[in-house]
């Protein structure tokens, strides 16, 4: 990584190859010294494990069989058997480090750090999940009961390990006023160092997007296999097409005069770096088609010259359709319990965009002003102060709009009171441009509500397609289209209302729990390959 930060940076070809030897045997020592500072931690961390499960066997004797009839349907995808005397794929007790700094923020992308984790214990009971966070405030048992009342997932609580990292504030977009992207790029090397120095895990799993944290993984540790599970691409051709006039998203026209031109070359720039840190993973999942086509593009090239070859999987995030399914009605008896409510289930992150729907929201009002009530209601978890100050704005711009009776705010909701919501709203919205996914908007679906989604990213590509010879939902992208689209969606007939919703929870089928499992798994079971496989290697050398 650093070689190339040399190169970029115009340093001669003939200095760069005397350093790189010098380089890459820096890297290895540093990481025997992080391997072997953290070696009694890790021989007590799994004594811990040892420790914890036989209090837990003691209290629950019987959570082991209730599990495992829980997950019959995992199980069946396990594969293999023992080779040459070598063990079982399902006897694999390593450590698989999970970079999560924010594991506490209680968003979709959490969602998917819990599922997979779950995923990962079943298929593996022996092995040990290490989170490191930097959620200093809060301890193993407050975390874990938190994924259960927001997530609805429970996790198997010995072979759980979170370690905490000093170093968080190094990835906040706050610290870095200006050249943020290489800031917290940056900064996450920082983070990736602290992660390392508490414990150095068999497999290395980013769930947040943290590419550079990854490649210094490789720097430091060559044969401990990578894996990366990718939301969205920290930078992408959109984002660069974005700062020209016209463009979209927060940066939207930006690119004008010798700042906006300076900020183009910069994003180039960072394009390259972020493309070539990319090309050192060894496994790439991403969230959706629209992200795996990015990342296709930006890490492909420099994928094939390092000869990781392995395709990037699109492994949809795991959404609690049956659930849904089970707790929310969507027959015709429903539709006299629901409500004249448009639904937003978002953090509440600048990108998402609230004020959009704001907007569009007073624009109906306006529209509409005969008729029973129609309700707006936000739904977001609050990470820290940034985020409070921004729904503190939020609440004064519906009030400038005169919209603020008309308005709910409903901050770091439970499972229950989000089922609630989904029981008696009529539509769900999601204003985000170039959304990665859209777990929210999954959720609509699988509760039978009528989704109105940005006309991009993976609510367009994935979610509100047509499905059965027909559509699940509706697009827009100005407030005026969003206003339009609510008011459509509320006319439409009896009939025609209960057809859609019973289509949009047969598509929304494709985003099972299970289904994600099961392609998680698959992906895990390459990196213990490659983990099992460097470690022989290692040994016999």
């Amino acid at each position: 990584m650093i070689i190339l930060y040399l190169f970029l940076l115009g340093v001669p070809a003939v200095l760069i190859f005397y350093v790189a030897p010098f380089l890459t045997y820096l890297g290895r020592v540093i990481g025997w010294y992080l391997r072997r500072k953290s070696r009694d931690r890790r021989a007590q961390l799994l004594a811990r494990v040892q420790i914890e499960e036989e209090e837990l066997r003691r209290q629950k004797k019987d959570v082991a069989s209730v599990e495992e009839d829980e997950w019959e349907t995992i199980e069946s995808h396990a594969t293999g058997s023992a080779a040459n005397g070598e063990k079982a794929p399902r006897e694999w007790e390593g450590v698989v480090g999970f970079f999560h700094p924010f594991c506490n923020a209680g968003g979709g992308g959490e969602r998917v750090l819990w599922a997979a984790i779950r995923a990962t214990q079943k298929r593996w009971p022996k092995a040990v999940c290490v989170v490191y966070t930097g959620d200093h405030d809060v301890d193993k048992t407050a975390i874990l009961e938190r994924v259960e009342q927001r997530f609805n997932i429970r996790l198997h609580s010995p072979t759980v390990i979170f370690l905490y990292l000093s170093t968080r504030h190094y990835v906040l977009s706050s610290t870095y006023p200006h050249v943020t992207l290489l800031g917290q790029s940056l900064g996450s090397l920082i983070v990736a160092y602290d992660a390392f120095s508490l414990l150095v895990p068999d497999i290395f799993v980013d769930t947040m997007g943290y590419a550079f944290a990854l490649a210094f993984s490789k720097f430091l540790f060559p044969i401990t296999p990578t894996g990366a599970y990718v939301h969205y691409p920290t930078i992408s051709t959109d984002m660069l097409g974005s700062l020209d006039e016209g463009g979209q998203g927060l940066n939207a026209g930006t690119g004008k005069g010798w700042k906006g031109k300076a900020k183009k070359k910069y994003w180039h720039l960072f394009a390259r770096i972020y493309s070539w840190v990319g090309g050192g993973v060894d496994i790439v999942m991403t969230n959706s088609s629209w992200t795996q086509a990015h990342i296709r593009s930006l890490w492909g090239p420099a994928r094939a010259k390092r000869s990781k070859f392995s395709d990037v999987q699109v492994v949809f995030p795991p959404v609690a359709v049956e659930e849904l399914e089970r707790e929310v009605d969507a027959g015709a008896e429903s539709e006299r319990k629901r409500e004249r409510v448009i639904l937003y289930i978002a953090q509440f992150r600048p990108e998402k965009n609230h004020a959009l729907i704001l907007e569009s929201f007073a624009k109906l009002l306006n529209q509409s002003p005969a008729g029973p009530p129609i309700r707006l209601a936000f739904i977001g978890s609050v990470r820290h102060s940034d985020d409070a100050t921004r729904v503190y704005d939020l609440r004064l711009l519906a009030h400038e709009l005169k919209v603020k009776d008309s308005v709910s705010f409903i901050c770091d909701a439970t499972w229950p009171e989000i089922l609630d919501w989904l029981r008696k709203s009529w539509i769900g919205v999601n204003g985000m441009w170039n959304e990665h996914f859209g777990i929210g908007i999954v959720e609509y679906q699988a509760a039978g509500l009528i989704s109105v989604v940005h006309d991009s990213g993976g609510p367009k590509e994935d979610i509100v397609v047509e499905f059965d010879g027909g559509p699940t939902g509706f697009h827009a992208t100005t407030a005026a289209e969003f206003a339009s689209a609510f008011k459509t969606a509320f006319a439409l007939s009896t009939d025609d209302t209960l057809t859609m919703r019973k289509r949009a929870r047969a598509s929304a089928k494709r985003f099972t729990e299970e289904a994600f499992a099961k392609r998680w798994i698959a992906q895990m079971e390459r990196l213990i390959e490659l983990e099992s496989a460097s470690s022989s290697l290692d040994s016999s050398s």
